[in-house]
């Protein structure tokens, strides 16, 4: 037992506030289209129920550095920045009931690569670490390289062809199939038309060699 001696409580305080510390859950990398709207998605744990003395706030340091920026902040209600390069740009996408943090950010621009943090606090729990998004703003899909969009329809061209191929091919087969029985039928029907006319040329031909004989029998 520590009793009341000042390293015990002093431990014991060490424990509560490493016990009551927030986690901060981030994709830690984005990648987003020019122009486009974005959600910075940040989920938080925390030990202590969330209530109204929680507060979130979101921070930003360009890619090529500079100071670090007001981006947002949340207690109770949403608190856009009034000026700035954020201004009228980020809204409050986040539910406290269910450990969310996130914000949109509309319009993106070049200029907004960087990283965003999202720090939270519940008190009690108001330690721990702060959650990073690394933000990579690309070009649109009408300004991407040529060799990508010739790429994709490169693709869709060799998709076509295949399929086309394959059509032809069965169409070709089916072809195939139909003209040989047909073929088939023609040489059946005609060798059927031979037998019935050879019949009759064939009686005939007795009949004569019948009556030839009984001539002779009667010359005799």
């Amino acid at each position: 037992m520590c009793g009341r001696s000042a390293p015990c409580a002093a431990l014991l305080l060490l424990g509560a506030q490493l016990a009551a510390a927030v986690e901060i859950y981030t994709s830690q990398v984005l990648e987003a289209v020019n122009g486009t709207d974005v959600r910075l998605k940040c989920t938080f744990s925390s030990f202590a129920p969330v209530g109204d003395a929680l507060t979130v706030t979101w921070n930003f340091r360009p890619r090529d550095g500079g100071p670090e920026q007001f981006v947002f902040y949340y207690h109770v209600d949403p608190f856009s920045p009034m000026s700035g390069r954020f201004k009228d740009r980020v809204v409050w996408d986040g539910n406290p009931e269910r450990y969310d943090a996130s914000i949109m950010l509309w319009k993106l621009q070049f200029d907004d690569n960087g990283t965003y943090t999202c720090q939270v606090k519940n008190p009690p729990d108001v330690d721990g670490l702060i959650g990073e998004i690394r933000l990579s703003v690309v070009h649109t899909e009408s300004g991407r390289p040529l060799f990508v969009l010739a790429a994709r329809f490169s693709e869709m061209h060799f998709l076509a062809l295949a399929i086309g191929s394959a059509c032809a091919l069965m169409v070709m087969v089916v072809i195939a199939v139909v003209l040989v029985q047909h073929f088939r039928k023609k040489r059946w029907a005609e060798s059927a038309h031979k037998v019935v006319e050879m019949k009759p040329k064939e009686e005939e031909r007795l009949n004569g060699e019948k009556k030839v004989s009984v001539y002779l029998e009667d010359t005799d």
